[in-house]
């Protein structure tokens, strides 16, 4: 394995990006101005009217820290250990569905991003990009997300298990929180549905944006990779779409679990959990780590915040396991008082989005540059040394 080479958050290219670009905020912004405004609204809508992304932007922002002084003058160093392997820095690009459909060749844009920067890439089952084409993009940092495919005795999903160890892949996560597709009315009203039609509302959107129209001639229409290899040949977008939808069945149950656990020997994720007693579970099936999510706000919008249930998670797993926290990061700020409540490690999907809208296929590189220069500007000013004492770091939630 290659040691991380990390964010460099002090080169001339990101200082000079630092003046326009100083913040996600500004980023998203941008991306609001630069991309077709269907693409906007599936990247950055949730379910429901959004509260629940609202709500999980509001929880952090409550959460304070209180700082100790006289203790330490250095810069903060920001490598951390998670799973035995070493990353560049505490945050993580989360699984996100289709996310070309955001930025034509978003898969390979992250992927690639992660490897040069020292930090995870999980890698959606339902991305633009295969597991086998992940790991020429990420060798080294390619963790590969599932649903639950039960048809025919979880044969994709366990098919899928075995590409992803032959391949190399670090973990497997399990997604839980997905027991039902939700309708997400940005989406709808974007005229992203199925049937997908390109409607002359869209092309003039899309033609709007010389950059997304030059990115999708470059990288063509998001597909469903990794189902490929299991759906009748010849299948177009809406095809796949379809068979997908008659393979994927709920969430993972316990047992099903368990049976990954068997068959998977690296380490094993559950994502999703928002309950202590399901900490608990999961810990007796031998998981290595919990990832306390609530979708990002994408499936329903009446779950409390992420941060609101994260102390009780964490001290549920009580060491046993690795706590991973997700849902409404949005700077590193964001990443010390998940880290302050609990988290071992942190994970953002909507913020690389928003940097691909913003500056295309650079866009990752400057949001990981941003995380790691706010993480460190945060743990000096509240007078911690690196990220372990962060975790144990006073706050006072509102």
């Amino acid at each position: 394995m290659s040691e991380p080479k990390g964010a460099l958050a002090s080169g001339p290219v990101f200082q000079e990006r630092l003046r326009s670009l100083p913040s996600v905020y500004h980023l998203r912004h941008a991306a609001m101005r630069r991309l077709p405004g269907f693409a906007f609204d599936v990247g950055d809508g949730g379910a429901g009217l959004d509260k629940g992304i609202r709500r999980n932007w509001r929880a952090l922002d409550a959460v304070e820290l209180l700082p100790r002084y006289g203790v330490t003058s250095a810069l903060p160093p920001t490598t951390v250990s998670l799973f035995g392997e070493q990353y560049s820095t505490p945050i993580g690009i989360a699984p996100m569905g289709s996310p070309g459909i955001i930025w034509p060749g978003a898969d390979r844009i992250l992927a690639q991003a992660a490897q040069r920067a020292g930090v995870p890439f999980t890698l959606s089952t339902v991305s633009g990009m295969s597991i086998e084409e992940a790991a020429q993009f990420a060798p080294d940092r390619l963790w590969v997300q599932m649903y639950r495919f039960a048809n025919n005795d979880h044969a994709i999903g366990l098919d899928m298990v075995a590409r992803a160890r032959a391949v190399g892949a670090k973990v497997l996560v399990l997604t839980m929180d997905v027991p039902v597709r939700t309708t997400r009315p940005r989406e709808m009203l974007a005229g992203i549905a199925a049937p997908f039609r390109f409607t002359p509302r869209l092309i003039a959107q899309a033609l709007s944006s010389p950059a997304y129209v030059a990115a999708f001639l470059r990288n063509g229409i998001p597909r469903f990779a990794n189902l490929v290899k299991y759906a009748p040949p010849g299948l177009d977008l809406n095809g796949m779409a379809r068979f997908m939808q008659q393979e994927f069945r709920g969430a993972f149950l316990w047992d099903e679990v368990a049976r990954y656990r068997d068959v998977w020997k690296g380490p094993l994720v559950v994502k999703g959990v928002m309950h202590p007693q399901d900490v608990e579970q999961a810990l007796r099936l031998g998981v290595d780590g919990i990832q306390v999510s609530n979708h990002g706000g994408r499936q329903i919008e009446a779950l409390p915040a992420t941060i609101d249930v994260l102390p009780a998670i964490a001290a549920a797993a009580a060491g046993r396991a690795a706590v991973l926290f997700d849902s409404g990061v949005r700077s590193g700020l964001d990443v010390v008082r998940a880290m302050a409540l609990g988290a071992d490690f942190v994970f953002a999907g909507k913020a690389f989005l928003w940097s691909m809208g913003a500056l295309g296929e650079t866009g990752p590189a400057h949001a990981i540059d941003l995380f790691v220069d706010e993480m460190r500007s945060t743990l000096g000013q509240i007078g911690v040394r690196d990220f372990n004492a962060a975790r144990s770091t006073l706050y006072r939630p509102a």
